[in-house]
Formats: C-alpha cells, structure tokens, sequence
C-alpha cells in the first residue's frame, strides 16, 4: 500500500473520532446531541471501512502478484477486517452495557451500600463481553 493511502487511512480514522464530539461539543448537553454525535461518529468510521476494503480489495494492489498470492492476500485482508470489527463492535456493545450497569450500581450504592460487591460482578460480566471479542479477534488473527 502506498505511503498517500496510508496517510489518508490513518486521518480518516482520526477525524472520524475527532469531528463529530468536537463539532458537537459547545452548547447544551442534550441526548439528541449526543445521538447526532454518535451517528456521525458511526458514519465516518464504517465510511472508512468501506474505503479501506476497497483500496485492500481493489486490482490495482494485487495485479503483480500471481493468481494464489492474490487470493492469499484478499483472505488475509478479510481475515484482518474480521478481527478489526470483533474487536471493535464487541468493546462498543460493551461499553453500552458498563453504561447502564455502572449508572444503575452507582445509583444502588447510593441508597445501600452493602451491595458493591453485587454491583460490581453485573459490571464486570458487561467489561467481559470486551475480553471476549480481543480474544476472538486474537484467535483470528493467529490463523492468518
């Protein structure tokens, strides 16, 4: 891959985390600004997955090699992007789910405080679900 593609990649990536909640970051702290923020935060990153299949996937970057490296390299590329999503979609369904654990433990802590240890065995199994897909994703890649 070349040097510009790399470099393109890797400032799509970031802006994709930096605009949306920087651009959305002033005024009232409101659900629906968060919701607009996380669409546009959803967009541009599977936007850049999409882009980055399409240059991994494309002719241009296998046309060089034979017919059996080529396919090779196409089902390492798949092999990498499996990873890439088990990982990342397992930490946001995670971080959704310590969401509302850790809001509603913290609000039972509050009222009774002999019940942390309960509290934090819900929000431990919701962090596992992160451990689970880094360990999926780290048995993908083992096999490429």
């Amino acid at each position: 891959m070349s040097l510009l593609v790399k470099i393109t990649l890797s400032a799509a990536l970031i802006l994709s985390i930096a605009v949306p909640f920087g651009a959305f970051a002033a005024g009232e702290k409101t659900k629906g600004r968060y919701k607009t923020a996380l669409a546009a935060n959803v967009f541009l990153f599977f936007g850049t997955m999409v882009f980055a299949a399409v240059v991994m996937f494309s002719g241009n970057a296998a046309a060089a090699e034979t017919g059996a490296q080529a396919a090779g390299s196409s089902a390492a590329g798949m092999g990498y992007l499996s990873a890439a999503l088990a990982t990342g979609l397992s930490c946001l369904g995670g971080g959704i789910a310590v969401s509302a654990a850790a809001s509603a433990a913290l609000g039972a802590i509050s009222e009774d405080s002999s019940i942390l240890g309960k509290s934090l065995i819900f929000v431990g199994l919701a962090e596992g679900v992160c451990l689970y897909g880094l360990i999926i994703s780290f048995m993908i890649l083992g096999k490429l």
